[in-house]
């Protein structure tokens, strides 16, 4: 007869236990321990997830012996997605992508299933939808199918056997949180079925060579449902964001073994499928308003990628004892020590005002690079005066007023004279960073290419404090086109 054990597991952290507690012990979050039954019908030695490793080859071998494919990634058809993927997918790599309902995840993939440019067959398993309703779907989006197999099974044991026999290039999971394993008890979705799924999936992968690409649900904070060991066994991370009431979509990558961290594609829903959109810049500007108080424009990095995005500052005198402090896409904490930055420095009254900070386009910003522009915008909110014409924003503020040095001056300059802006306010100790702009390597751009190709060479205006960029920012716009060599203008 099987035996039959009871376990209490976190659903935050995986942390097993015998026992109930309030408090996890490992991730210290309170009441997320579910008791779950372990039964096993099968002997501890034919659990390959716990027992084996994730590749076959077991035995030791030098690094210099290892073989290299000579083109280990192909791409997956969607030039936005291929860099937030670092290139393309990788195979052999297990891809988590997580959203929230209804945001398309569905539909990106059975895209990425259309345009991948795989060497074999692409494998999708449901567990979410019937192959009538996939069906409806790709003809919706105008898919051929016929390098496309489907597979409705919900069991990881009838899965694994499909992907074995089949041997697809690319499979994809729909989701993660419906497969089950007939070795556990568990219910799907719980935190033992997910990482034992996701463990068997991941030696699959490896010892196959095959590129699997995982759907997982989501949390109502935002986070990926499941234990946290889930984000650790996987090679890539996607986050899906954007907000129902707009077209717009966001791809993030969150961890990726194979590229760059941080990295945004953006694509817009339509209903022939997912668009990408190229130039992200022009998309987050565009019905922006032109010499309004309140209104500033910055650049921010995403990974390696510059974004310009407008800033929106309200205030309001406060009818509560305490003002209020309302920021979207920004840290309110920062927000809070900027303002009091703000106030030590002019004692312009902010103290008594309510403070209302907006990142236009539904961005999250959480680098320090925005801290000027943030402290202009409500600077020109509170006096109700716009700031000068055409300028980009930028540098950290410290708590003493001075203005300190951003990283990837060259990349966001070049993105901001292509858009036509005609003068940056900049810190002054980023002045060294424009001789490595001159001594790029040949066929790299740079600021110079900008004047040969058409844009308007933006001015550049360096300001050590906070006192000396309210100045500039807020007078009249000298005469454009040239490169200032120091101090303020």
């Amino acid at each position: 007869m099987a035996k039959t054990k009871t376990i209490f597991v976190c659903n935050a952290c995986g942390y097993e236990t015998s026992g109930w507690m309030g408090r996890c012990p490992s991730c210290q979050a309170w009441n997320t321990l579910i008791e779950e039954n372990m039964k096993s019908s099968a002997p501890a030695s034919s659990m390959p997830s716990k027992r084996q490793s994730w590749v076959s080859q077991n035995e030791t071998v030098p690094l210099s012996d290892v073989s290299v494919e000579e083109d280990p990634r192909y791409t997956s058809g969607l030039r936005e997605l291929d860099r937030v993927l670092g290139g393309g997918f990788v195979t052999g790599s297990l891809v988590l992508v997580g959203g929230d309902p209804g945001i398309g995840k569905s539909t990106l993939l059975l895209q990425v299933s259309h345009l991948a440019k795989t060497k074999g067959q692409v494998l999708y398993v449901s567990g979410e939808e019937s192959r009538t309703q996939i069906r409806m779907r790709a003809t919706r989006l105008s898919i051929e199918t016929n390098h496309i197999t489907l597979c409705t099974q919900t069991s990881f044991e009838e899965v694994s056997q499909t992907i074995t026999s089949l041997r697809p290039s690319l499979c994809i999971i729909d989701s993660i949180q419906t497969l089950y394993s007939e070795e556990l008890s568990s219910a799907p979705g719980s935190v033992s079925q997910v990482r034992e799924v996701t463990a068997g999936l991941l030696r699959l992968a490896k010892n196959l060579l095959i590129t699997i690409v995982l759907v997982g649900h989501v949390t109502k904070d935002g986070a990926l449902a499941g234990p946290r060991v889930l984000e650790h066994m996987v090679d890539t991370v996607l986050y899906f964001e954007g907000e129902n009431s707009s077209p717009f979509r966001m791809i993030r990558a969150v961890k990726n073994r194979f590229g760059a961290t941080g990295e945004l594609a953006f694509f817009e829903m339509t209903d022939v499928g997912l668009l990408e959109v190229e130039n992200a810049s022009t998309l987050l500007l565009s019905g922006r308003p032109i010499q309004v108080p309140g209104s500033v424009v910055t650049s921010c990095m995403e990974g390696t990628r510059p974004i310009l995005v407008e800033i929106q500052a309200l205030l309001n005198p406060s009818s509560y004892s305490v003002p209020q402090r309302m920021a979207q896409g920004l840290d309110r904490s920062r927000i809070g020590m900027l303002l009091a930055v703000l106030e030590k420095k002019f004692a312009v009254g902010v103290n008594n005002m309510d403070a209302y900070i907006n990142v236009v386009g539904g961005l999250k910003i959480t680098e320090t690079a925005c801290d000027l522009a943030i402290l202009a915008a409500v600077f020109s909110a509170l006096k109700d005066r716009p700031i000068r014409p055409n300028t980009l924003v930028l540098g950290e503020v410290g708590l003493t007023g001075e203005i300190r040095p951003i990283a990837d001056i060259e990349r966001r300059l070049i993105e901001a004279g292509r858009l036509g802006f005609t003068s940056c306010i900049l810190p002054g100790s980023n002045k060294s960073g424009l001789a490595r702009i001159q001594k790029r390597k040949p066929g790299s751009p740079s600021l110079t290419d900008l004047t040969d190709s058409g844009p308007v060479l933006p001015e550049l205006i360096f300001a050590d404090t906070l006192s000396e960029a309210m100045d500039v920012l807020f007078m009249d716009a000298p005469t454009q086109g040239s490169i200032k060599k120091g101090g303020r203008s």
